[in-house]
C-alpha cells in the first residue's frame, strides 16, 4: 500500500540560494506539493560577486507556470539587512514563515598558507553568518506561532575538512553548532532544526572531474530536505547525509574514555590506546539534553573513580 503523499498546503517556505542547483530543486519540490515559496537568490557569481535577479525570477516563473505560488527575493544573506528582508518578504507576501532552508553558498579556494582574510570572511558571510542572518529573524516568529521547520546546510568538508577550503570548512562546521542551539531552544515551541549534508553535481563542482561519478543530481537530495521540512519530521538536532543516492545519519561520537583521579603528561601517553578506543562509541543526542548528558556521564565516572580510590585508600 502506497503511503499518502506528504503535502505542504498552507505552508510558507523560504529557500536561500534557490536560483540554481540544489536550492532550485528544493523550491520546485516544495511548490509542487503546495507550499508558497520565497525564492531567494542574489544571483551572484560562484565567488559571491555581483547581483542578478534572473535566476530567482526564472525559478518563480517555473513554479507559477506549473500552477504553484512563489515570489522572488534578491536580498543577500550576507548582511543582517538582507536576512531581515528575506524573512520580511515571506511575512509581507504570505503572512508567515513555516519553513526556512538556508542553502546559499559561495566558494573561494586557497591553501591555508595563502588564503586571504577577505576570502575567509566572504565565505563565512554567506554560509555561516548568512545562516544566522535568516535564522535570527525567522526563529522568534516560528516560536510564537508554535511551529517551524529549519534546515541548514553543512558539507562533508565541514565534517571532515578538505584541501584548499579552510573558509568553507569552518563555515560548514559552524552551521552545525547553530543548528544544535536552534533545535534545543525551539523544542518547546514545535520548531525543529536539522542539517543536510548534501553532495550533488552543481556549479560548485566547477573544476572537478566528475566524469567517473555515479548519478549525483539534485533530485537525489531534495526529497530528504523535503521530509526535514515537513510537519511529519520527527527529529531535531540531527545531521543527514545525502550523496549519490545514499541517505544516512552522521553523529558526533565519543570513546568511553579513561577516568582517573589524577593525570600526568606521561599518563596520557600511556593510556592513549584506551582513550582513543572507539569500539563502543557514546552518542549524546542534541535533543533533549545531549550537553547535560555528556557532563553527567563524566561526573558519574569521576564519582565512581573517587569511590574506588576511597575503597582502596
Amino acid at each position: 500500500m502506497t503511503a499518502p503523499q506528504l503535502r505542504f498546503e498552507n505552508r510558507v517556505a523560504v529557500v536561500t540560494g534557490a536560483g540554481r542547483g540544489l536550492g532550485r530543486a528544493y523550491a520546485l519540490l516544495l511548490a509542487s506539493r503546495g507550499a508558497k515559496v520565497v525564492v531567494n537568490d542574489a544571483g551572484g557569481s560562484l565567488a559571491g560577486e555581483g547581483v542578478d535577479a534572473g535566476p530567482a525570477e526564472h525559478v518563480v516563473s517555473e513554479i507559477t507556470a506549473a500552477g504553484g505560488q512563489a515570489v522572488a527575493c534578491t536580498a543577500s544573506v550576507a548582511t543582517r539587512e538582507g536576512g531581515d528582508a528575506i524573512v520580511e518578504t515571506a511575512l509581507e507576501q504570505y503572512g508567515g514563515i513555516d519553513i526556512l532552508i538556508h542553502n546559499a553558498g559561495n566558494v573561494r579556494r586557497g591553501s591555508l598558507k595563502e588564503m586571504t582574510y577577505e576570502d575567509f570572511d566572504a565565505v563565512l558571510d554567506v554560509h555561516l553568518r548568512g545562516a544566522f542572518n535568516v535564522v535570527r529573524p525567522a526563529f522568534p516568529v516560528m516560536c510564537q506561532a508554535g511551529y517551524g521547520r529549519i534546515v541548514l546546510t553543512s558539507s562533508i568538508g565541514g565534517l571532515y575538512g578538505n584541501h584548499g577550503v579552510a573558509n568553507y570548512a569552518v563555515a560548514k562546521a559552524g552551521v552545525i553548532g547553530l543548528s544544535n542551539v536552534a533545535a534545543l531552544e525551539g523544542a518547546a515551541d514545535g520548531v525543529t532544526c536539522n542539517v543536510i549534508v548534501p553532495a550533488a553535481v552543481t556549479r560548485m563542482a566547477a573544476g572537478i572531474d566528475t566524469s567517473a561519478y555515479p548519478p549525483m543530481g539534485s533530485e537525489l537530495v531534495a526529497p530528504v530536505v523535503g521530509w526535514l521540512a515537513h510537519e511529519s519530521c520527527s527529529v531535531s538536532g540531527e545531521l543527514f547525509i545525502a550523496l549519490a543516492g545514499r541517505v544516512a545519519r552522521a553523529v558526533i561520537a565519543e570513546s568511553p574514555g579513561v577516568c582517573r583521579q589524577s593525570w600526568s603528561v606521561e599518563d596520557v601517553g600511556e593510556h592513549l590506546e584506551a582513550i582513543r578506543n572507539i569500539e563502543a562509541p557514546l552518542i549524546f543526542p542534541v535533543v533533549p539534553d545531549g550537553h547535560d548528558q555528556h557532563i553527567r556521564y563524566s561526573f558519574e565516572l569521576a564519582h565512581r573513580s573517587s569511590d574506588r580510590g576511597a575503597l582502596h585508600g
